[in-house]
């Protein structure tokens, strides 16, 4: 682990390319509110809160979490000790490198049938290979034949762990998970829009009572709560980073009310957008929208 450390040290203050495919690293994050899409994600030095819909959950060093599709979270980061910033690893998850694994060595079927958000200690073997993976950023002549295999290892010790099933219904091309994936990017196209629920239901081949269940269970909202995230979370960044007010940036996410706009943000932030915003110095730069992928996102000085 102090290895691993002191690798991810090199990062910047956002989430940093390694030159290794799929893989990203993090140095002391000030927030984590953004659209992270399917990940594993693992912390190595410092703690973060990350609220999912109605579930809160703490990510304490050497644990991990799986995330099965795009999810709008709010969330807080905090270091051990002044000089210890907060250090984290991600590695994108693609479906066909899972289910190859799975037809490689025998699909064992899903256990639930909706997954969970949950919090896991990392295996001395998960972390093992995670470090044989970083140390890749100093050999990169060594990354195209060497990653690929250690990217099946890091994702065959999640398999064998308390989060496998989620992988496992991650690369089911005909599961529910994969069904509401189709909703999911349909609302994140259009999430200034409003949609009607019947239309999304018919695209996932689902009643819409089942469909109601299932994508909740799945992103842990209803998909007009999902959508009312992604709108906030742009507005935000909108009211960080453009000389705009708060009621044309409200129009320009979908809201027809300022007045209910500000209700909902100061529910979801803890303050009226003026107030709220006014807690944040002026960064140097302009990061990418908030509801792009989370390892193009560049996270709130």
């Amino acid at each position: 682990m102090d290895e691993l450390r002191s690798i991810v040290m090199r990062a910047g203050d956002k989430w940093t390319a390694t030159g290794i495919p799929r893989v990203a690293m993090v140095r002391s994050e000030a927030c984590s509110d953004q659209v992270y899409e399917p990940m594993l994600h693992f912390v190595l030095q410092g703690s973060k809160t990350l609220s999912i819909g109605d579930h809160v959950l703490r990510f304490e060093p050497e644990t991990y979490f799986v995330v099965p599709v795009d999810i709008p979270a709010i969330g807080q980061i905090s270091s051990d000790r002044p000089g210890s910033p907060y250090l984290a690893l991600s590695l994108t998850l693609e479906p066909a490198i899972i289910a190859s694994m799975l037809a490689d060595h025998g699909r064992r079927s899903s256990q639930q049938q909706t997954p969970d958000f949950v919090v896991s200690t990392g295996t001395p073997e998960l972390v093992d290979a995670w470090l044989r993976m970083m140390r890749l950023i100093d050999h990169p002549g060594d990354v195209e034949m060497l990653a690929p295999m250690i990217e099946r290892e890091i994702l065959f010790r999640v398999l064998q762990g308390p989060q496998g099933d989620m992988l496992r219904q991650i690369a089911c091309a005909d599961g529910r998970l994969s069904q509401v994936r189709r909703a999911i990017d349909w609302i994140r196209a259009r999430y200034t829009e409003p949609f009607r629920v019947e239309p999304l239901a018919a695209m996932t081949g689902m009643s819409v009572a089942a469909f109601y269940r299932h994508f909740k269970a799945i992103t842990a909202m209803t998909p007009i709560q999902y959508q009312k995230r992604l709108r906030l979370l742009e507005a935000r960044r909108q009211l960080l980073f453009e000389p705009r007010d708060a009621a044309a940036i409200a129009f320009s996410v979908g809201y027809e009310s300022p007045s209910q706009f500000s209700r909902e943000y100061a529910r979801m932030f803890g303050l009226p957008p003026a107030r709220d915003i006014a807690r944040f110095k002026t960064p140097v730069s302009k990061p990418a929208a908030i509801i792009a992928p989370f390892h193009e996102s560049l996270e709130l000085a």
